[in-house]
């Protein structure tokens, strides 16, 4: 509905819809980007609870950081943090800032063209891939300094949800330049902005992409099936496989008998 009032970024929720059930389930079944809406929520929340934290108990936020953070070190010992690492931004204002007006100018059209559920399995699958190209690049590199590395943010899921786009986009014919232009973007970003953790944005980008083209190709059998069962089936795949490459990963840490 148009109040004639001017808005930065139009359609953006109220805060007080958030948290009404009513506005909620019809947000739902009107195919809004209720999705979207939440995880930005939570990563705000996040990062509130931070910037209080940074002000009054940094001692408590440096207990926060560092159980909710990934690094491929740990995370035999700490699995949450594949997780709690996706809604944790950087104490300041223009990490999270440039996250969620990315997410908020990627995600509800994913959302609508996706469907709620298969969206959040894009979004989750894609955050486990960033910690999956944290612990590639930590067998990879040499020397082992790539196990002592630490990340969290929500770039890994972002980067899958650019490369959902670009299979969307292609699938329907649509010009992709602007989305190329706006990825090359990102990915130059660990080029200019140190401590960026680029293997996540790989790690985000390649699973996000697996998944999409799973849901809109994938076998022949299930081609004509819902995407609910689709998503279902895929995302079980997916995430196995995702889980089943940290783990082989995990495996192979040479300070796995140091910690602890």
């Amino acid at each position: 509905m148009n109040t004639g009032r001017f808005s930065l970024f139009p359609n953006t929720p109220r805060l007080r819809d958030l948290f009404d059930r009513r506005a909620l389930r019809y947000q739902w079944r009107s195919g809004d980007p209720v999705v979207t809406e939440v995880l930005m929520a939570l990563c705000v929340a996040a990062w509130a609870v931070e910037i209080v934290l940074r002000l009054f108990a940094p001692g408590l936020l440096r207990a926060m950081l560092g159980a909710g953070m990934f690094s491929p070190l740990t995370v035999a010992d700490r699995p949450w943090t594949l997780v709690t690492s996706m809604f944790l931004h950087e104490p300041g204002v223009w990490h999270i800032l440039f996250n969620m007006l990315t997410l908020w100018s990627v995600g509800p059209l994913l959302e609508r063209l996706m469907g709620h559920w298969a969206y959040l399995a894009l979004y989750v699958l894609s955050g486990l891939g960033g910690g999956m190209g944290l612990m590639v690049w930590a067998v990879a590199v040499p020397g082992g300094y790539g196990w002592m590395t630490a990340a969290y943010g929500a770039s890994g899921a972002l980067f899958g949800l650019f490369a959902a786009m670009l299979v969307a986009f292609r699938r329907v014919g649509a010009d992709i330049r602007s989305m190329l232009v706006w990825m090359a973007i990102n990915f130059a970003m660990p080029l200019v902005v140190p401590n960026i953790a680029w293997q996540a944005h790989v790690g985000g980008f390649v699973v996000g992409g697996a998944f999409a083209l799973l849901l809109t190709s994938g076998v022949r059998a299930l081609r004509g099936r819902s995407i609910g069962v689709r998503t279902a089936v895929y995302g079980v795949v997916v995430g196995v496989a995702v889980v089943a490459v940290i783990v082989l990963c995990a495996m192979a840490n040479p300070f796995a008998g140091l910690w602890g």
